[in-house]
């Protein structure tokens, strides 16, 4: 656990020297109305977010730049993540899906890059794509999502680049240990895609209990466990009021008790597909 004072301006320094606000705005499945979309990633622009993190099958990267023009903060102050799809890895057009992505966005280039999932026999080769793109300075870093180690260490060993980031699953009842240690000992941050596992927090009576200490709500208590593991987290929300909650976690601190409690409720409960099985179709 990392004992530090935390704001909303928070930074982690990626393996490549560049910073990364450590709480950042999820933007998959907000909505299917592009105008919605924009509305929403606004709201999360006007409370303070600088950190937006979208995907090509999100189906919404037009509506993420969009928003991003009309919010009028100057690009530098942005960081923006997006994604490469299994679908275009597969028949090998990584540059040109990278360009539509950019295309949409309407930027000249983006914060991070990341492999969307491991695809069998191909992702080595969409790796030294996305080095060309970093190359070029197109994308200030690159990494990858729901990698699990033998992954990146075939990236690794194949003498590539690695990986500044890898997004995968994290919450309570997933949370990781290994594979947190394992992207520590490579240099790579983890980033928590589903911090609070798709609404299963929202009741929970034991983090309940610890959020009423501090006058917070299950949700926040999660978030900020995340926050002190030393993890980015990219919490979602549609309602103002669900955005607002997840970004107010900077007025309290969770001991090293409760964080050791939360930790004890890892059990290994994936809500997402893992990479490895033979029936992995993504």
């Amino acid at each position: 656990m990392e004992e530090r004072m935390m704001t909303f301006e928070t930074m982690i320094t990626l393996n490549n020297g560049v910073q990364i606000p450590q709480l950042g705005y999820g933007t998959a499945l907000i909505s299917e109305n592009q105008k919605e979309t924009v509305q929403t990633v606004l709201n999360a622009l006007e409370l303070g977010y600088r950190h937006l993190d979208t995907a090509s099958v999100y189906y919404n990267e037009t509506a993420v730049g969009e928003a991003i023009r009309q919010s009028g903060i100057p690009r530098d102050k942005l960081f923006v993540t997006t994604k490469l799809w299994t679908t275009d890895m597969r028949i090998g057009r990584e540059y040109d899906a990278f360009q539509e992505s950019l295309s949409r966005l309407g930027l000249d280039y983006v914060d991070l890059y990341l492999i969307h999932w491991p695809v069998r026999g191909r992702y080595q080769q969409s790796w030294e794509v996305l080095e060309r793109i970093r190359e070029e300075g197109l994308a200030r870093s690159i990494g990858v999502s729901n990698f699990n180690p033998h992954h990146i260490d075939d990236i690794i060993s194949m003498g590539g680049t690695v990986p500044a980031i890898n997004q995968y699953q994290m919450h309570p009842q997933m949370s990781c240990p290994k594979l947190r240690a394992y992207c520590q000992s490579r240099g790579t941050v983890l980033e928590a895609c589903q911090p609070l596992g798709q609404g299963l927090y929202v009741y929970d009576p034991i983090l309940s209990r610890i959020g009423r200490k501090y006058g917070k709500s299950a949700v926040q208590v999660v978030l900020r466990w995340e926050l002190q593991h030393g993890v980015v987290t990219i919490p979602k929300g549609t309602q103002v009021g669900h955005i607002r909650e997840n970004c107010n976690l900077f007025d309290f601190e969770l001991n090293a008790e409760d964080m050791s409690e939360i930790d004890s409720m890892n059990i290994n409960r994936s809500i997402t597909p893992d990479a490895d099985p033979e029936t992995f179709t993504f």
